[in-house]
């Protein structure tokens, strides 16, 4: 056995006492930097999943919200038709001319809450392509018009928003024989 270098054996103490600069980390010091990286992603991971089911709660509230109050609207337009029905009812003495009148501008009142409110009448003129979408047929009538066309219309349908609330009841014409 050989006696050490007595240049290299005081340099090699003076270094061991500090980490060399190109010398990896030590393992608890690697350790401890993934703790911390752990640390920060959980809590960012956990303020995300708050966030995400406050959101949702919030999104849930609101259509609740939208579904107990959507009929509002409608029904606010509803009510000068009822005040002038009352009216009509304690209206004593009236004519049948007055009462008239007043059906025909009560009926006015009501017709524009509908369309004010996207519910339009389904009323086909004569001659009108039979649609099944938006017509019920009642019934097939010879006619001097084209086959499977609007004879008359029994009683109006009506759309909201472009949606079939009640299909139209008609009358078609039918086949030439």
């Amino acid at each position: 056995m050989t006696a050490p270098d007595p240049q290299t054996v005081p340099e090699a103490a003076a270094t061991a006492g500090q980490p060399q600069a190109d010398a990896p980390p030590s393992l608890e010091a690697q350790l401890a930097e993934l703790q911390a990286r752990h640390a920060e992603v959980s809590d960012a991971y956990l303020r995300a999943k708050a966030e995400a089911e406050n959101t949702r709660r919030r999104a849930e509230e609101e259509m609740a919200k939208a579904r107990k109050f959507a009929v509002e609207a409608f029904a606010e337009s509803l009510l000068p038709v009822a005040d002038s029905l009352a009216a009509a009812i304690a209206l004593q003495g009236a004519t049948n001319e007055q009462l008239l009148e007043g059906t025909h501008a009560t009926l006015r009142q009501l017709t524009a809450a509908l369309e004010k409110n996207k519910v339009v009448a389904i009323a086909p003129a004569a001659g009108t392509k039979f649609d099944p979408h938006q017509h019920q047929a009642i019934s097939v009538v010879p006619a001097d018009q084209e086959p499977n066309t609007v004879v008359s219309v029994l009683q109006k349908g009506y759309l909201i928003a472009e949606r079939v609330l009640r299909p139209a009841l008609v009358t078609v014409a039918a086949p030439k024989p």
